[in-house]
């Protein structure tokens, strides 16, 4: 089962690996963020080892012509060390990045990470030289994401909205999978009206035919935004949505941290599990 698991949501052990499904699915018509599996390192040195594997990215994807950008946690840049190192070395991908026309989105982890992860997020995007080169992600089960994205709209930073998959107090988050949806499309309209290239990261559809609605009906081209999924996950509906003209990205993880990776996951939220077993079988 576990092999089975690691070859329908992960593109293996290897860069390489990731890079030869990225390259697959790039011939989908269908674009990719690529991960490097791993979180909450334990020392300065795993940080820059991690980050060294997205330098090698950011180089192949280049050379080889990949439509593809990178997907970032701070912990693995070591946060919790100590967040001026985490900022260091986000900062120095977002270089490379800018040098080799790409993009690095900083990923979201648990609500006690939000605040720091957006300072961090929003000071390297000042810089004048990697303006537009750094984006984040927001999860709209979290009660201050509405004020969130209000702000990093205000200062032109790319958004890529997801429902939320950590598990979280009913203090800081929306309980209820109701009010999860309806605030995600909440949230969906103010990203889908701003000038800026962001990603609704949903399998939802119903609520991909919200969004889609809600754009055909304020004249917001196919090709202002895009949808995000995971690497084997409703690829029926990624078909389906590049076949009627949207833009889709799919997000590939990687690497030998996938069993932990699923574990902590799965362990945070039941919901997970359902999520998994229902995509497990699917075309």
């Amino acid at each position: 089962m576990g092999a089975r698991l690691n070859s329908r949501f992960i593109a293996g052990m290897a860069p390489d690996d990731a890079l030869r499904v990225a390259e697959e699915v790039n011939r989908q018509g269908i674009a990719v963020t690529l991960d490097s599996l791993g979180e909450s390192v334990t020392s300065e040195s795993e940080a820059h080892r991690a980050a060294d594997i997205y330098h090698k990215l950011l180089d192949a994807i280049a050379t080889r012509g990949i439509n593809a950008n990178i997907s970032v946690k701070l912990t693995q840049m070591g946060l919790e060390q100590s967040p001026d190192l985490a900022e260091s070395i986000a900062a120095n991908l977002v270089e490379h990045a800018r040098a080799t026309e790409n993009f690095v989105r900083i990923d979201m982890e648990d609500s006690s990470l939000t605040q720091v992860t957006l300072d961090i997020v929003r000071r390297i995007h000042a810089r004048p030289d990697l303006r537009g080169a750094v984006g984040v992600v927001i999860q709209a089960y979290l009660f201050r994401s509405q004020a969130d994205v209000e702000q990093l709209l205000a200062e032109g930073i790319r958004i890529r909205l997801c429902k939320g998959a950590y598990k979280e107090p009913p203090e800081v988050a929306y309980p209820r999978k109701a009010d999860v949806d309806a605030n995600f499309l909440k949230l969906s309209h103010m990203l889908l009206n701003s000038p800026i290239y962001h990603g609704l990261a949903t399998h939802d559809e119903a609520i991909v035919e919200a969004a889609k609605t809600y754009a055909a009906s304020r004249g917001i081209s196919r090709d202002q935004f895009e949808f995000q999924m995971l690497y084997g996950v409703r690829r029926d509906l990624q078909r389906n949505l590049v076949r009627d003209g949207y833009k889709v990205r799919v997000y590939v993880p990687f690497g030998t941290e996938w069993y932990p990776y699923f574990m902590r996951r799965l362990a945070e939220r039941p919901a997970n599990v359902l999520f998994l077993a229902r995509n497990f079988f699917r075309s």
